[in-house]
């Protein structure tokens, strides 16, 4: 994989790298005009989320870049489940971003987990399309989607050997997943690529073999066909180069 195509930010601790992102995206949205239409981020799941919510929210407490009341924000994945489930991604964001950046309602855009999974991904692509503005290939154009990564190198909930190609221009699809809970609706790879800024928080044991994989040219792996797919991908981590 050329390295023009990913940035690659190594540190020492999750806790680093938490804070090293929120930092970072305090400051990209700084940049933004305080005036314009909605800014839009994808929010991710997993076990480096709970840490990065909790910078984020001290963060943007603390310098409130004007630009922060046009951000709206949506899920790059959901698990199938009611909103007050503990392995609801909406309620780990709700707790630990949202409710502490005291964020109204109409900004707030979550997957409606509950519902029938065609149903909530149809739902989730119409709310993202009447907020988002699309690009050339039909997708809406997020300015950030933030994601994590798993063992085995999955991104939102697009694990590997999903059978299937994706039907040009959809959103967000229904998918079963390799690990519980199965039923799951994520963004699909156009709409990631079509993001203006992809940023991967890599993070936790036995991740490294998976993180190496996904930057090499043989590749394989979804992280790897989403890197593929861009010109650029932020990657901030806490693996060891080594491992």
């Amino acid at each position: 994989m050329p390295s023009e195509r990913f940035e690659l930010i190594r540190f020492e601790s999750a806790e680093a790298l938490a804070a090293d992102a929120a930092s970072k995206w305090c400051a990209a949205l700084g940049l933004e005009s305080a005036s314009g239409p909605p800014l839009a981020a994808a929010l991710p799941g997993g076990r480096i989320t709970k840490l990065f919510f909790a910078a984020a929210a001290r963060v943007l407490s603390s310098d409130r870049p004007p630009a922060l009341h046009r951000l709206h924000f949506f899920w790059g994945d959901e698990r199938c489940v009611p909103p007050t489930d503990p392995e609801s991604n909406f309620r780990l964001a709700q707790e630990n971003l949202l409710r502490p950046l005291d964020v109204p309602e109409g900004r707030i855009h979550r997957i409606e987990g509950e519902l029938d999974p065609a149903t909530a991904a149809l739902r989730a692509s119409e709310e993202l399309r009447r907020w988002v503005r699309c690009d050339a290939a039909g997708y809406p154009a997020l300015d950030w989607v933030f994601l994590g990564m798993g063992e085995d190198g999955h991104v939102a909930s697009l694990f590997p050997g999903a059978t299937g190609e994706e039907t040009a221009g959809e959103v967000y699809q229904p998918v079963t997943a390799s690990k519980p809970p199965p039923r799951r609706i994520t963004l699909s790879y156009g709409s990631i690529a079509s993001a203006r800024e992809v940023w991967v928080l890599a993070s936790g044991g036995g991740k490294a073999s998976a993180l190496k994989a996904s930057l090499s040219q043989a590749g394989g792996t979804p992280l790897h066909r989403v890197i593929k797919s861009r010109s650029r991908a932020r990657i901030l981590t806490d693996l060891r180069e080594d491992g």
